[in-house]
């Protein structure tokens, strides 16, 4: 809330609210994992051209792709009680409708410049985020289909942006490490709607996580965690049998120390305890894209 003070003091009239929808706090964790897959097709060979396709990549996807997409889930959600990256959201802005798309179509240019493979990978999330919030698709609220435009847009499509930003075609080892990535937020996403279940139910969204019901979620959330795991070791076990690959068996050791309890006491945790499982999960999902990045980056 400090920081919130400061931006109050130092942002024009009325811009506080704007720039909190944007949810900036996750612009670091989405470029970071867009980064993995760019890293695992250029390795650390920093050249002029490399640095400067992955800021732009970084900027069109992790700002103002990333940023769009939530802002304008936050004009039809119209959230109260705390959301991802966001605690105590702030009312959404008369104007957020048009900033968020400005955002989006601002990136959509910049992803012109990265080559055919990142563009279309972009197009597609565009498309995704209007149809995740927008009425009457809203498929947000539309059991599963939640669930599939997260894994294939936050899982799948934002680790092979960085690929593609590098501009190199689909091949070993991208394409098993993204098929992981989607299994592992159709497993993560559950979790995002466990403590923002009372919130939904209010709204009359009907999300994967109120449809399972919370045991469920999190048995649902375990078997797509285990999916994911199967296919990235299954990778470093064909091409990269070496030392460095053993800190993915940590992270899906990180990632059961997460699970395994809250599913176990899943009807004696409050919502509070369910956020905070939430943000340790992403904790683990950043060790997930170290571990990837230390088997396979390229030396």
């Amino acid at each position: 809330m400090r920081t919130r003070e400061f931006l109050r003091k130092v942002l024009p009239p009325g811009w506080l609210p704007y720039l909190l929808h944007l949810r900036p706090r996750a612009w670091f964790i989405v470029a970071a994992h867009m980064s993995v897959g760019f890293l695992l097709a250029n390795g650390f060979d920093f050249t002029a051209d490399a640095i400067r396709r992955w800021i732009v990549a970084a900027l069109a996807w992790g700002v103002l792709g990333n940023g769009g997409t939530l802002s304008i889930n936050s004009v039809f959600d119209q959230d109260e009680g705390d959301i991802g990256y966001l605690d105590d959201p702030p009312p959404p802005p008369r104007y957020l409708s048009l900033f968020s798309l400005t955002f989006l179509l601002l990136g959509w240019l910049l992803a012109v410049t990265l080559g055919q493979h990142f563009l279309v990978a972009y197009t597609i999330c565009l498309i995704m985020s209007l149809l995740y919030s927008v009425s009457p698709f809203r498929l947000k609220a539309r059991a599963g289909f939640d669930v599939l435009i997260n894994s294939v847009g936050y899982g799948a499509l934002t680790l092979y942006a960085g690929w593609a930003a590098a501009n190199r075609p689909p091949e070993s080892p991208i394409i098993n490490v993204v098929v992981g990535f989607f299994f592992l937020f159709a497993g993560f996403y559950p979790m995002t709607q466990i403590y923002q279940m009372a919130e939904d139910l209010r709204r009359g969204d009907v999300t994967l996580a109120l449809l399972l019901k919370k045991r469920n979620a999190l048995r649902f959330a375990m078997a797509a965690v285990g999916i994911a795991f199967a296919f990235m070791l299954g990778e470093a076990w064909m091409r990269y049998r070496q030392l460095r690959s053993v800190g993915i068996l940590v992270a899906l050791a990180l990632w059961g120390v997460v699970l395994l309890p809250w599913h176990r006491y899943y009807d004696q945790l409050d919502e509070a305890y369910e956020q905070q499982a939430f943000y340790r999960a992403l904790w683990v999902w950043a060790f997930t894209d170290l571990s990837i990045v230390l088997a396979m980056v390229p030396v």
